[in-house]
C-alpha cells in the first residue's frame, strides 16, 4: 500500500486530487492543510487528516518531514503555490518521502513571467513584454497594455493601461511588467510531462468563467494550435508532472502565452473527466512507473 499526503486540502485543487487517489484500492490517502476546517480533509478518515504550518512558514518544510517520517508517507503532492518553492530545493530531506513537483529550475521560469516570457519568445508567440522601466514605457505601444507584477498569481495586481498618459504616470518598478494587450479568448492547458519531458497529454479547456484568476467553469476542446503551444511551452521549462499553460488568442488567432502554473489547477475535474486522471498518473510518475506514451481525451 503506497501512502501519500495531499495538502491543499481546503482548495478545489487539492478536492480534485484527493477524490482522484481515494478511488484507487492500492493507495492510502492522507489529507493536510493549515484550516482544521478546510472541507478535503473531511473526505478521508480522521486518523489520517493533518494540520500544517503555512506555506511560508519557517517550520513549514521540517514539519512536512516530520509528517512523513512517523506517517511512513511515500509520496508528496502539494497543490499549493507558495509550498512549492520551500519544498522543491529540500526534495531529498522529506524522511524517505518522493515529492511530486516540478524541480526548482523549472518551478523559477513560470514563477517569474519576465523570465517565462524571455525563455518562450524564441520558440513560440509571446505577447510583447518589457520590464516597467524607461526602455519599456518608451515602447511604441498599441493601447490598451497590460501592466502586472512579475511574479504573483490569481490575477493580483493585474491592471488594464488605456492610454501612453497613464503609463508613463506608473511609478517605474522593475518588479513589474508591460505587456501587449490580447483581444482573443482564453483558455488553459493542463500538461502532464513524463520522466524524459515527453508530453503524455496537452488538454485545452475553456474559460468560461473565472474568479479571482482562478477558472471555475468551462469546457474541453480539442484544437491542435493550443495542444502544440502548451507542449512547446513545458519543454521549455524543462517540465516533469502537471502544469497549467494559460494561453490567448492574438488578433489574427494564433495562440500566445500569458503564464504558466506549475501545479495542478483548481478546475482539474473537468481534465479528470475527460479522461485524463492527471493525479494517478502523476503517482505513478513519481513511483518510478512507465506512463503510457501518449493521452487522449473528449470533448466535454
Amino acid at each position: 500500500m503506497t501512502k501519500v499526503l495531499v495538502t491543499g486540502a481546503g482548495g478545489p485543487a487539492g478536492v480534485a486530487v484527493l477524490r482522484s487517489l481515494l478511488r484507487r484500492p492500492d493507495v492510502e490517502v492522507f489529507a493536510g492543510d493549515m484550516d482544521g476546517w478546510a472541507s478535503g480533509l473531511y473526505l478521508v478518515p480522521a486518523e489520517r487528516r493533518r494540520i500544517l504550518q503555512p506555506g511560508l512558514s519557517p517550520d513549514f518544510v521540517d514539519g512536512i518531514r516530520q509528517l512523513c517520517v512517523a506517517d511512513a508517507i511515500d509520496v508528496v503532492i502539494s497543490t499549493v503555490d507558495v509550498e512549492l518553492p520551500p519544498l522543491a530545493p529540500r526534495r531529498d530531506h522529506l524522511g524517505g518521502a518522493v515529492l511530486a513537483a516540478p524541480s526548482m529550475a523549472t518551478l523559477e521560469v513560470p514563477l517569474d513571467k519576465w523570465e517565462l516570457a524571455q525563455r518562450c519568445a524564441p520558440l513560440l508567440r509571446v505577447p510583447v513584454t518589457r520590464l516597467l522601466n524607461a526602455d519599456g514605457v518608451g515602447l511604441r505601444w498599441s493601447f490598451p497594455v497590460i501592466v502586472k507584477p512579475r511574479r504573483g498569481a490569481g490575477s493580483r495586481g493585474v491592471r488594464l493601461v488605456p492610454d501612453r498618459a497613464t503609463l508613463v504616470a506608473i511609478e517605474p518598478d522593475e518588479a513589474l511588467i508591460i505587456q501587449e494587450h490580447l483581444p482573443g479568448d482564453e483558455f488553459s492547458v493542463d500538461v502532464l510531462a513524463d520522466s524524459d519531458g515527453t508530453i503524455v497529454a496537452a488538454v485545452p479547456r475553456t474559460r468560461t468563467r473565472v474568479d479571482s484568476g482562478v477558472s471555475i467553469a468551462g469546457q474541453t476542446v480539442h484544437d491542435d494550435g493550443l495542444e502544440q503551444t502548451a507542449a512547446a511551452v513545458a519543454r521549455a521549462i524543462g517540465l516533469r508532472g502537471v502544469a497549467n499553460v494559460q494561453l490567448r488568442r492574438d488578433t489574427e488567432g494564433v495562440p500566445a502565452l500569458l503564464e504558466v502554473n506549475p501545479r495542478f489547477p483548481g478546475a482539474l475535474p473537468l481534465t479528470i473527466a475527460a479522461g485524463v486522471d492527471m493525479p494517478s498518473l502523476v503517482l505513478d510518475l513519481a513511483l518510478g512507473r512507465g506512463l503510457p506514451a501518449t493521452l487522449d481525451f473528449v470533448d466535454l
